[in-house]
């Protein structure tokens, strides 16, 4: 269970701040609900609570976490023999889970292989996502802008 306070992940959104837990009336029915502000998208978001195993919300990850994640992020393997439909589908499937190993490992090997050749817009696109939610939870582990995180980033490019 989350607190009002607690900054989590909602993947396939980004980083947010958990600001209220509020219980609703919708169709019927009471519920209670984490109220999200989610700043990189401008929008606050409610999960309900008996849905958040689900939804794969999670705290933000750490500092360690982060420096190992890093370190893989700079030296870590790019698989470039994989068919752009195979590499979709494997980047699809790491974003999904909300793992923010995972997500490092997608926006680490787009962002190489879109310096070597243009990308194609499916994955162009999944590259801005995926950067921006990576972003976002790295901007708040550090306590630093989207910019100062995006320059970070660009650096451990390897």
């Amino acid at each position: 269970m989350f607190h009002v306070g607690d900054s989590i992940v909602y993947p396939m959104q980004g980083a947010g701040l958990i600001v209220a837990i509020e219980e609703k009336e919708i169709l019927g029915e009471k519920h209670r609900y984490y109220m999200i502000n989610v700043p990189i998208k401008r929008l606050q978001v409610m999960i309900p609570i008996d849905k958040v195993q689900k939804s794969r919300i999670r705290l933000v990850a750490d500092e360690p976490t982060l420096k190992h994640v890093l370190d893989i992020f700079q030296y870590g393997q790019t698989d470039t023999n994989l068919s752009m439909k195979e590499r979709y589908k494997i980047n699809t499937e790491k974003l999904r889970t909300g793992n923010f190993q995972e997500g490092a490992e997608v926006v680490r090997d787009l962002m190489r292989l879109n310096k070597k050749k243009a990308l194609n817009a499916s994955e162009k696109q999944m590259l801005d996502s995926a950067l921006k939610i990576f972003i976002s939870e790295l901007g708040i582990i550090r306590g630093i802008t989207e910019s100062q995180a995006n320059d970070l980033l660009n650096k451990r490019v390897g």
